[in-house]
């Protein structure tokens, strides 16, 4: 028996139904055609082609069967899709650093053979980490979205976030920068001048290395372009990517020299570290070492990330 493009199609489509379906489909299917292709040739197309172009017109038997057995094409639907992309958000933005400087840390704290291959195998974990966050919570809501007992929430006007506004940056960020300020001042001053320990001369044992001489006004320095930068921030009222750019060098002048600093064991006094019975915490793998590393780096690339996300905000914000 030789089968038509008709019953080809039927077929297509029945299979992906259950049976109990597949007689009524099967018989409201072929009237739909049968009448579809009458029409077809009373318009003046020859069976061939009014058969053809009917099967076209009803689209591809999948997608048909889907509609008849109210079975949805896509994994994740509507229904769930915000709440979806919201903790996609959560996990990759907060959840996903967070791991990967734990991981980092225990690496670091487990005295690798070197920094880098402390960070190359917290990298590699952190991919492996970052996939099943994907898979897991796109299975979990796939399901969800398919339970017959799911019953979305529904959508509250009280959830909407608040327009934000230029000229956002208030007078207490900047006392806060100019508080910020005067106790780096007072800890350098207190860290070279009073400290914690003397000699047996009775001289102060300073927490830095007097060898740093010019680097101790360096960091003054930079205290006060923190401030004048937060002054400026403050006159100018809102961020923008040419502040940003300014705020990215002043993170690199930072961390670049203090990182040098103190991985070269150039930062902390000797005579310091001897006298507090310290020494092993500040070694190259040491646990203050390796803490201070990850803070250093961790909050400047926090500090750069949030001036560019709060600049490309501004530039989309209406004037206040």
């Amino acid at each position: 028996m030789t089968s038509t493009l008709t019953d080809r199609y039927i077929w297509a489509v029945q299979r992906s139904l259950p049976e109990a379906q597949r007689a009524d489909i099967d018989r409201e299917l072929r009237a739909t055609i049968a009448d579809t292709i009458d029409g077809r040739r009373e318009n003046g197309a020859d069976e061939t082609t009014a058969e053809r172009e009917t099967i076209i017109e009803l689209g591809n038997p999948y997608r048909l069967a889907s509609g008849y057995a109210d079975r949805p094409l896509y994994l994740i639907g509507p229904a769930v899709f915000p709440d979806y992309i919201q903790l996609l958000k959560l996990l990759y933005t907060l959840v996903l650093p967070i791991v990967f400087a734990a991981i980092l840390l225990a690496q670091l704290l487990g005295k690798p053979e070197s920094i880098g291959g402390a960070i190359g195998t917290a990298i590699g974990v952190i991919i492996s980490v970052a996939v099943h966050f994907g898979f897991w919570t796109t299975l979990v809501f796939a399901l969800i979205d398919r339970s017959p007992q799911y019953k979305p929430q529904a959508w509250n006007p009280d959830t909407l976030p608040a327009i934000p506004v230029r000229g956002t940056i208030r007078l207490s960020d900047l006392i806060a920068s100019a508080a910020w300020f005067a106790f780096l001042i007072g800890g350098l001053i207190w860290a070279q001048y009073i400290s914690l320990f003397r000699n047996d001369a009775g001289e102060v044992i300073p927490v830095f290395d007097p060898a740093l001489g010019a680097w101790v006004f360096y960091y003054l320095t930079l205290a006060v372009v923190e401030l004048v930068f937060r002054i400026l921030l403050y006159r100018v009222r809102a961020w923008n990517y040419g502040l940003a750019v300014v705020n990215l060098v002043r993170d690199l002048a930072f961390v670049i020299p203090t990182l040098w600093l103190l991985l070269s064991g150039q930062l902390m006094n000797p005579q310091f570290i001897d006298r507090a019975n310290i020494a092993p915490l500040f070694e190259s793998d040491g646990v203050v070492t390796i803490v201070s590393v990850i803070v250093i780096l961790v909050a400047a690339t926090g500090s750069v990330i949030d001036g560019f996300v709060k600049a490309s905000r501004a530039g989309r914000a209406p004037a206040a």
